[in-house]
């Protein structure tokens, strides 16, 4: 795989994103977020996708399409450049105290969108949110071994493990790790106060907070239902850009921060928008209605390359492609099962088939370039009759009845599980084949629903615990990530003896041994490392995507 971890794009994009409802269902921005739009330098921009948000909520839903957006709207303390390198973006150094103990050293010439200060207390309050269980957040896991958040000065933080964590830096470049104004915070918590007829005040409800209880247990779990309702209507950060407005399942503006800190973008706004069929964003690229588009598919490569006035773009992912069990329901429990149905897959068909050569064939969850990676793993391969044998000894020789969740707007997905589904009728095994729209998607396969699931990850800390861990460590079943349901002793210590191993070598031969007993318990069919196919207007100039497929807007101009 060639490592263009970040292309500087003649050309220019934003994010897209929306979900469903009329042109009148409009959410308008916080009071002063558009007022950007006077100001800012000539350039309005629109880009496609296929698929909505699902929050604007930094501690929200832990999808990509989501990110996509908050990505231009919050900051973190920490990033990754082209080279995986931690470099500063909110704190401007940091030093490890001690196996526990880190202390970051804060920007001071930041404010929020809101006017607001960013300062110590802020880091606190984001952490705080992160890990309240009033907000139930699906990203706490990323930062949830921090067990103190302590204030040493306006712009000194300190921040204290609940035990030694290795990749803590790569974690603090997640979403999870993002900045949300304190005052937005705040005026949130409030608002759900007030909607859920507490009387308690945001200082009492903080107290109860910091004792547990069962105060504080009735009083998050009342205000859960309305947390993250004035952030959704109105969210505020730092980044260059700022929400302005939405229609959900149509579009979304973001305008740009005139006061931006490290200087305005030459962007004045970008609109996402929701545009579900591949064939429809293409025509929306090749007409010039959008100046860029997400995710092209790789039959449509040619068609892309032969228009003089679209340019592809082609970024290899840390990333999977994967076919998951639920391994809590029968007969799917049944690890001979798994790798029945594993083996009657013909990875290099698909491969070739339905991705077109793009990507990388996988083994395991781990892609190239990452610590753990083992290019010497064998597959279990393609065996009929191997597959025929374990489901005899399983008992399911006369076949079964299942159903395979993909979500309705990924036609890749749905030409894998076809493939899948009329591999499985050699075997006997009759496959439902259920398209559901993303949220729902989401929804259901997070609460058990699926029997199997077509899914993509992202490693999005580049680090293999974040991955590994999300996907298949226990404690994280359900919407958090392991929606394989998929629980192993063995492998939860090996992810647990990782995390706290600071030697890169001992760490690699710990995810390396991850990696084979994956293999041998077939939780997920492991496709492919994929690679993020995009395409830009030839009339923009400077778009920047990362490794992660995150875009940086801010040098982009329009013709």
């Amino acid at each position: 795989m060639t490592q263009s971890w970040r292309i500087i794009l003649i050309g220019v994009m934003l994010v897209v994103l929306s979900a469903c409802t009329n042109d009148g269902d409009v959410t308008e921005g916080i009071e002063g977020n558009s007022e950007g739009d006077e100001t800012a330098t000539e350039g309005d921009i629109t880009l496609a996708f296929p698929t909505d948000i699902v929050s604007m909520d930094a501690h929200g839903s832990n999808d990509t399409p989501s990110e996509q957006l908050r990505n231009t709207l919050y900051e973190g303390l920490v990033t990754q450049d082209e080279n995986l390198e931690i470099t500063p973006v909110l704190a401007t150094e940091w030093e490890q105290i001690d196996d526990v103990t880190w202390e970051f050293t804060l920007r001071e010439d930041v404010t929020f969108h809101d006017g607001s200060t960013f300062n110590a207390e802020v880091v606190e309050a984001n952490l705080d949110r992160l890990q309240d269980a009033a907000v139930a957040s699906p990203r706490n896991f990323v930062l949830n071994m921090i067990e103190e958040v302590n204030v040493v000065d306006d712009y000194t933080v300190e921040l204290i493990t609940e035990y030694p964590f290795a990749p803590l830096l790569n974690n603090l470049t997640h979403g999870a790790g993002k900045m949300m104004s304190k005052e937005l915070i705040d005026s949130d918590y409030q608002n759900a106060l007030d909607e859920a007829g507490i009387d308690m005040t945001l200082d009492e409800y903080k107290e109860a907070r910091e004792d547990g209880g069962q105060e504080y247990e009735d009083a998050s779990e009342n205000i859960s239902e309305y947390v993250g309702t004035l952030i959704e209507q109105g969210p505020i950060g730092t980044n260059y850009m700022k929400f302005d407005s939405r229609s959900p399942g149509e579009s979304t503006r973001i305008v740009a921060n005139e006061e931006y800190w490290d200087g305005p973008p030459s962007l004045s706004s970008a609109t996402y928008k929701a545009v579900s069929e591949t064939g429809s964003r293409i025509a929306e690229i090749e007409t010039g209605a959008s100046n860029f588009i997400q995710r092209v598919e790789s039959s449509n490569i040619d068609r892309i390359e032969n228009n003089p006035d679209v340019t592809l773009t082609r970024t290899d992912a840390l990333a999977i492609d994967f076919i998951g069990f639920n391994t809590e329901k029968a007969p799917f429990d049944d690890v001979r099962v798994r790798q029945a149905v594993t083996l009657a897959f013909d990875n290099q068909a698909v491969f070739e088939g339905v991705f077109n050569n793009s990507g990388t064939p996988a083994v395991a969850a781990l892609a190239p370039n990452t610590l753990g990676y083992d290019e010497n793993l064998e597959p279990l391969g393609y065996d009929m009759d191997r597959a025929k044998t374990l489901l005899t000894e399983a008992g399911y020789e006369d076949g079964f009845d299942m159903t395979l969740m993909v979500n309705e707007d990924n036609p890749e997905r749905l030409n894998m599980s076809i493939w899948l589904q009329e591999s499985l009728e050699e075997l006997s095994i009759n496959v439902n084949i259920r398209q559901i729209e993303w949220g729902t998607y989401l929804e259901m396969t997070g609460n058990g629903e699926h029997d199997m699931f077509v899914m993509g990850w992202s490693n999005s800390t580049a680090d293999p615990e974040e991955l590994l861990t999300t996907l298949f460590h226990s404690d994280m079943v359900g919407a958090q990530g392991n929606r394989s349901f998929f629980k192993n002793d063995d492998f939860d210590q090996l992810l647990d003896e990782g995390r706290r191993e600071f030697d890169t070598d001992a760490r690699e031969q710990i995810y390396m041994d991850a990696q084979e007993l994956l293999v041998e318990e077939a939780p997920a069919i492991f496709v492919r490392h994929s690679e993020y196919l995009n395409a830009y207007h030839n009339s923009i100039d400077n778009l920047e995507i990362g490794w992660d497929d995150l875009y940086d807007m801010r040098n982009v101009e329009v013709e």
